[in-house]
């Protein structure tokens, strides 16, 4: 089930709403994990048996930890619950690649040597491990809560607007929200306009950019002009396609009383790689920042070592979006130009060369990040260099529509003036100083989004499934 499916708008979300707002106070928590536990079991049963077991290993070693008599006995158990954890994530996505690579380098294949099925990847799982991961490596250093329920720890792992896609929350961040969080109509409210962005941007813009996108990374040799447009695309299509979710997550908690972390903040007005990473999927930037770069030394044992680390964290961190060997490359490009920066200087250029020079960085990563293989990436990167000739071919050129093209361009101009329609929104749309609303701000945001909703609604009714991208990892 995903957001941007008239399942989950009209029969899901209003019946999950109506149940969690009809059940008193103490309760809500079994309520929130009930209708998690129904929302991931929509995709399979029998992997909602693994999201249990895990949270439930994952509680358990942190009492183990919480209540060890000395702190070698509870480094212990933090690397049993660690290890446990991570077990779960590197058999279910790693199991095929370590295989595939394993056979290849000798010549052979998976079947040739009588192993014919392959692992599923559960939905969600890299999410969800993480979560475990800094709840336990939290609970070691003692900065998560002391009286941690159960039933409040489990709704907050299966907590199903973040689930499947992130943001990746923390327990320490959200603990006391579970204890005592305001439900109000206002903050209902925002939470819903919220919600009808980030669907907007997921059905307005990324997915009316994805043919584009598509048509680009899988003709064979691709020209330079359909090259570039179906790599800027994807560009744009990555990006609200994930912030329209994370978007949508944010206001789905609002609604419930929750406030999770932001995970975007403009990040193609970025000047350097390393402010990139300050702006795009947060969450996990600080996740491996705060649980990798930092226990690895992070920049305290010398220049040399802090490349080696920035390196470290990047590949790493391209190998949770992926198991495949494009991702390894992506993380390695990402953390040569983090090491770079860090050596030259130049992440703290504020030029307008230095915007040009990190979208170009960033946009030749994305072709790797997007292709299925290194050769169909080196593909791309050819017609992008003019390996295959300039122009679109009269083939490409039937199958691109006004549309797209439209909509690329307007998700171009959206992306990189984010922050000044922010400001524009915010300023004369504000509350008074005493916290009022004027009639202005009571009125027209309201308005805005609801035709905003309503145009989103009418275009996902023609439109045929399209599930998030960041579903696949």
């Amino acid at each position: 089930m995903v957001f941007s499916s008239e399942t989950f708008l009209f029969l899901f979300l209003p019946l999950a709403l109506a149940l969690y707002y009809l059940t008193p106070g103490r309760w809500k928590s079994l309520t929130l994990l009930g209708v998690s536990y129904v929302f991931y079991a929509w995709w399979r049963v029998d992997f909602l048996l693994l999201l249990i077991g895990t949270t439930a290993w994952t509680w358990i070693t942190g009492r183990m930890i919480r209540h060890a008599a000395t702190d070698r006995i509870a480094r212990v158990w933090t690397g049993i619950g660690v290890a446990g954890c991570l077990a779960v994530l590197g058999f279910f996505k790693y199991f095929n690649f370590f295989l595939d690579s394993l056979t290849g380098l000798v010549g052979t294949t998976p079947d040739a040597i009588g192993v014919h099925w392959q692992i599923i990847l559960p939905i969600g799982v890299s999410f969800y491990v993480f979560q475990s991961v800094s709840y336990l490596v939290d609970t070691y250093r003692g900065d998560a809560p002391e009286d941690v329920h159960p039933l409040d720890f489990a709704a907050f792992i299966a907590l199903f607007p973040q689930l499947i896609a992130g943001p990746i929350l923390r327990y320490k961040d959200l603990a006391h929200q579970f204890r005592h969080r305001t439900h109000s109509v206002q903050m209902f409210s925002d939470g819903m306009m919220r919600f009808f962005i980030g669907l907007a941007k997921k059905v307005l813009l990324a997915d009316a950019v994805a043919p584009l996108a598509d048509l680009a990374f899988s003709t064979p040799e691709p020209s330079m002009a359909l090259a570039w447009a179906g790599a800027v695309a994807y560009m744009m299509q990555l990006y609200f396609d994930f912030s329209g979710y994370s978007d949508m997550a944010i206001g789905l908690g609002m609604m419930m009383g929750f406030r999770f972390t932001e995970n975007f903040n403009a990040p193609y007005i970025s000047r350097s790689i390393t402010e990139f990473w300050r702006r795009w999927h947060i969450s996990l930037s600080v996740w491996l920042r705060d649980y990798l770069y930092i226990p690895l030394g992070g920049s305290r044992l010398g220049p040399v070592r802090t490349y080696v680390n920035l390196m470290t964290i990047m590949v790493l961190g391209g190998l949770w979006h992926g198991a495949a060997w494009t991702f390894v490359i992506w993380g390695f490009w990402h953390g040569a130009w983090l090491a770079w920066e860090r050596f030259s200087g130049w992440a703290k250029s504020r030029s307008t060369a230095a915007l040009l020079r990190t979208l170009i960085v960033v946009l030749l990563g994305w072709v790797v990040f997007r292709a299925t293989s290194v050769v169909e990436a080196g593909q791309v990167f050819a017609g992008m260099f003019g390996a295959n000739g300039f122009a679109l071919s009269p083939a490409a050129a039937f199958e691109i529509t006004g549309e797209s093209v439209a909509v690329l361009i307007l998700a171009i101009l959206v992306a990189m003036i984010e922050p000044w329609l922010g400001r524009a929104v915010e300023g004369p749309l504000a509350p008074r100083p005493d916290g009022t609303l004027t009639a202005t701000s009571a009125i027209v945001p309201p308005l805005a989004v609801t035709a905003l909703a309503t145009l989103t609604i009418l275009k996902l009714a023609e439109q045929s499934f399209s599930p998030f991208l960041y579903f696949q990892f």
